[in-house]
């Protein structure tokens, strides 16, 4: 009741206020394929957009980037969610337009500008032409400007902005810039260019400059570049691969798939490259080039330690006895708070353990002894602390290594540094240790524009008066019934609210809604122990599959929360794709993409799946366990992988999914001991489960090979054949065999009726055996597996 109450005021007052536009509006709009000599568009036609030919993907035009504030910008025309457009460039991006008679003009003179307000240019092509040019925007995403011979004037691919699209030539010339913040689309501090020395660099240019990537501790030898190439060339092709002339080569997570793709330069300093299906809302990271962020330099400014923390991210926090510089941006670090003398009387040292800070070096100790690197630092004034570790450098035994800092920049906390920093302090007791989440704050650019003023007109004036007015009232007593409506509401559930903080990235579903979806849970197309699964129709047409939990034991709710907390920090396409999540009362219910060809186990069980179609889920699965394993931000063991567990799409295309089971996998691949209980499904478990010992990442290459064998032989891992198990049977039919032919025919699906490649056969067949061994440390890790997948289905087909 409150809520219709509330919708109907919100309505009301709305048109109200926009009364006056609407009575008085006279301006019209139109979208365009192509601007000629003495053409425009305007700001205030907010449908003015050029659109590329033939098929409109992708759009250009005035872009709103804040309060009154418009940059000239080209997007996607597909939007990522809820009307968000992914914006591939923009003209002036530094210095927005007002929203008010402002306007990109092709001239006749053949140069193309940006006006703002009518009265200053704030961007150009700087090109002259005397015969015809037209404005044109590609399919690929390039704004091109040319002549009536065909003769490129200007073109958007040769000055990037954050953003690189397929076929778009990068160079030595060019440079990607990130913006400033999530919200914020100003040049930020990052930059992606190629450096004199010919390699491709990621560098910080904040405060201070620093270059981060490759790992500058590295020759770029060591981390695989050629400084011998001064072409100074990359490229993105529109499969996914990627090349540049210093030999940094990658291959996206989906290369060979037709999908749209990005290479985008973030504005937390990671460069990543996203893809989509055509169509799809939402974008997925296919590859990026830094997985440990606190790596990046610059994340939380000077005298600051930045260190990764599971479903929260980034945390900064200010060196004991320090304090922030600027309480909304952490870039700008932490100033010192304590008086620092060279009395040596008044000095000590404070040890922060697995403290790095890089660069700043007053110089390089090898074979400094504890005390002497104090003692050096203690005698050097300017002095800030000292970095100490032991290194192997081409030497049997542990050296260690003394490094005296002038500055504190780049710091991060990591357990697998091997070594600490002693942070010089005064030996009076310290103030305080400051800390706090890091968070990019959002500056909206203020434009301060003064217009001319015209006669108004008296209606008019009346008229938007008497709207403001009612509309102050109307906004008045809709405040009163927004309080008394939170405050009827306040004692929600407190479990409820943090389901919708650790999940802001999907909707939260309202029980009705997915009753309505599923007509009261009536198509049933999958039970599992955790629940049951129901086909439904969501509001916006959307076929989902909801999932509805056991009424909220210990055991459902645990894997509620693992699996909403888990997926909601992943993007992969061979993993399955969450729309939102129902938490009301004891209900609990999730909702995913739905999968046309169900799960694996029943396509197993059925004779659909072909031999090629067998092998492209075997690699496919692989990729999505290796991105979980070794690739995401926060590794993840998924505990319980099966054939009930991998969901095949319209396409067959694998989704390992279900993650009420999963558990963040330390970071190297550590093991964890930290289990309570024994995870997975009988036959699918490896040793190590049975056996209480050390759980790594080699338990979900165990299930991955178990289910390798099911899809080879058809028979699952508990099934007793000749009154043995699967792998059993399978290895003593290979000692018994001749020859090869004979082995495979004993053992292959007998669904397949003869119809396979035998060269593919013995590839899954030999990546089985070696997943399903006894000892973990035999196994190969999933990345092995992909590449051992990939790289001999390369050669079987060069044979």
């Amino acid at each position: 009741m409150l809520l219709s109450i509330f919708s109907k005021l919100m309505a009301t007052s709305v048109f109200l206020l926009l009364l006056p536009l609407i009575f008085f509006s006279s301006s019209s709009s139109s979208t365009i394929d192509r601007l000629s000599r003495a053409s425009s568009l305007s700001v205030e036609h907010a449908d003015d957009v050029l659109t590329s030919r033939p098929n409109g993907i992708f759009s250009a035009g005035f872009f709103p980037v804040g309060d009154n504030a418009y940059c000239f910008a080209v997007w996607f025309s597909e939007s990522y969610s809820e009307g968000n457009r992914t914006i591939v460039w923009m003209a002036n991006r530094d210095q927005p337009v007002n929203g008010r008679k402002s306007e990109l003009s092709v001239l006749k003179s053949g140069n193309v500008i940006i006006t703002d307000a009518g009265r200053f240019t704030v961007w150009s092509t700087d090109t002259v032409s005397d015969s015809a040019v037209f404005l044109d925007l590609l399919e690929n995403g390039n704004l091109i400007l040319q002549n009536s011979e065909g003769g490129v004037l200007w073109q958007s691919f040769n000055s990037p902005t954050d953003t690189l699209l397929p076929q778009q030539l990068f160079t030595k010339d060019m440079k990607l810039v990130s913006s400033r913040s999530q919200g914020n689309f100003s040049s930020g501090f990052y930059k992606l260019y190629f450096g004199d020395d010919n390699v491709l660099r990621l560098l910080y240019g904040g405060p201070e400059i620093s270059v981060y990537w490759p790992d500058p501790e590295l020759m770029s030898w060591e981390a695989g570049r050629s400084t011998y190439n001064s072409s100074r060339i990359a490229f993105l092709d529109p499969l996914g691969f990627f090349s540049s002339s210093d030999n940094f080569n990658f291959t996206s997570a989906d290369y060979g798939e037709r999908v749209q793709r990005i290479l985008k330069l973030d504005f937390d300093g990671n460069i990543r490259l996203y893809s989509r299906n055509y169509g799809m809302e939402k974008w997925t990271v296919s590859w990026q080039a830094m997985s440990q962020p606190c790596r990046i330099h610059g994340t939380c400014g000077p005298n600051s330690i930045c260190s990764y923390i599971p479903n929260f991210g980034r945390n900064c926090s200010c060196l004991q006895g320090f304090k922030m510089r600027d309480r909304t941006d952490w870039s700008l670090g932490c100033v010192q708070e304590f008086n620092l003398t060279c009395t040596r009387n008044e000095t000590s040292f404070l040890k922060l353990s697995n403290v790095e800070f890089f660069g700043y070096d007053y110089g390089f100790y090898p074979n400094y002894t504890f005390g002497m690197c104090e003692n050096l630092c203690l005698q050097t004034c300017d002095c800030k602390g000292f970095q100490f570790k032991f290194i192997k450098h081409n030497h049997p035994d542990n050296i260690p290594y003394c490094y005296p800092k002038t500055q504190l920049l780049n710091g991060h906390h990591s357990p697998n540094f091997q070594g600490d920093l002693y942070l010089k302090v005064p030996k009076k007791t310290l103030p305080f240790q400051e800390t706090g989440l890091y968070c990019y704050s959002t500056v909206v650019k203020q434009l301060n524009r003064t217009y001319t003023k015209h006669p108004e007109n008296a209606s008019q004036k009346f008229v938007v008066r008497f709207a403001i007015v009612v509309g102050a009232v109307e906004l008045g007593v809709i405040f009163v019934v927004w309080c008394f409506f939170l405050r009827v509401h306040q004692n929600s559930s407190a479990e409820t609210q943090n389901y919708y903080r650790m999940t802001n990235s999907f909707r939260k579903f309202t029980l009705s809604e997915l009753k309505k979806a599923t007509r009261g849970f009536s198509e049933e197309i999958g039970r599992g122990a955790g629940g049951v699964v129901y086909k439904g129709v969501l509001s916006d047409h959307r076929i989902a599959a909801i999932k509805r939990l056991n009424y909220a034991s210990y055991q459902g709710e645990a894997e509620f929360q693992a699996e909403v907390s888990t997926i909601g920090k992943l993007n992969h396409i061979n993993l399955t794709e969450m729309w939102g999540y129902c938490a009301e009362g004891k209900h609990r219910l999730l909702v995913y993409k739905y999968m046309e060809h169900g799960s694996l186990a029943e396509q197993l069980s059925s004779n659909a799946l072909s031999w090629e179609k067998r092998f492209e889920i075997a690699v496919g699965t692989a990729k999505g366990l290796a991105y979980l394993h070794e690739e995401c931000l926060e590794w993840v063991l998924h505990c319980d992988v099966k054939p009930q567990n991998i969901l095949l799409d319209s396409n067959y295309q694998p989704k390992v999914s279900d993650f009420g089971l999963s558990w963040p996998l330390k970071r190297g691949g550590q093991a964890n001991k930290s289990f309570s209980k024994i995870r997975g499904t009988r036959g699918y478990m490896a040793p190590e489960w049975v056996f209480n010992l050390t759980i790594t990442s080699k338990v979900d290459v165990y299930s991955y090979g178990m289910v390798l064998l099911e899809m080879i032989s058809g028979k699952g891992p508990t099934e007793e054949i000749e009154n043995r198990r699967v792998v059993t049977w399978v290895r003593e039919k290979m000692k018994q065999a001749t020859g090869m032919s004979s082995w495979i025919e004993m053992i292959i699906d007998p669904k397949l009726d003869g119809k396979y490649d035998k060269c593919r056969v013995e590839i899954l067949f030999e990546v089985a055996l070696k997943c399903v061994a006894e000892d973990k440390d035999a196994r190969p890790t999933m990345n092995q597996v992909v590449e051992m997948l990939l790289r001999q289905e390369n050669d079987s087909e060069l044979v």
